[in-house]
């Protein structure tokens, strides 16, 4: 039973770190970045199970990180209340060709990165977007101007 409640409050930890860092950050992994992930899920690891590393304690944590990973999800699902806890909603960074500054603060977001996101797909500068978003997967979408 230790190790699930551990497994437990390592999910918990996982999941508001994650929501922390934000979405532009884990879009767009740099080589350091993963590695960095690596070593945290196995420090999570090291933590879930201290010593025990039995099958038993792995059948234990896994199943108990991916009940909770599928409890979470349905949560989202079935409740749109929970759905704005849990998950990240789009967020504008350009409007009719002018960035909202404190949108893009709060995502630690730079005018040069959307304006990449802009030229990528295939639209010269940000004076010709109708609407820049941040997608919950981090991604940005542009919308050009019609």
């Amino acid at each position: 039973m230790d190790i699930v409640l551990r497994a437990a409050a390592a999910f918990v930890l996982v999941f508001l770190l994650l929501r922390v860092t934000g979405r532009r950050e884990l879009s767009t992994l740099e080589p350091f970045d993963l590695i960095l992930l690596v070593v945290i899920g196995d420090l999570v690891q090291q933590g879930v199970t201290q010593s025990d590393m039995s099958f038993t304690g792995l059948v234990l944590a896994v199943g108990t990180f991916t009940v909770l990973a599928v409890a979470t999800s349905w949560l989202s699902y079935r409740f749109k209340a929970m759905r704005k806890v849990l998950e990240a909603a789009p967020l504008v960074v350009v409007e009719h060709g002018k960035p909202i500054e404190h949108n893009m603060r709060a995502e630690r977001l730079t005018l040069e990165e959307v304006a990449e996101a802009a030229r990528l797909q295939q639209v010269a500068s940000l004076e010709d977007v109708e609407w820049a978003i941040i997608e919950p997967s981090g991604q940005i979408s542009i919308i050009p101007r019609g």
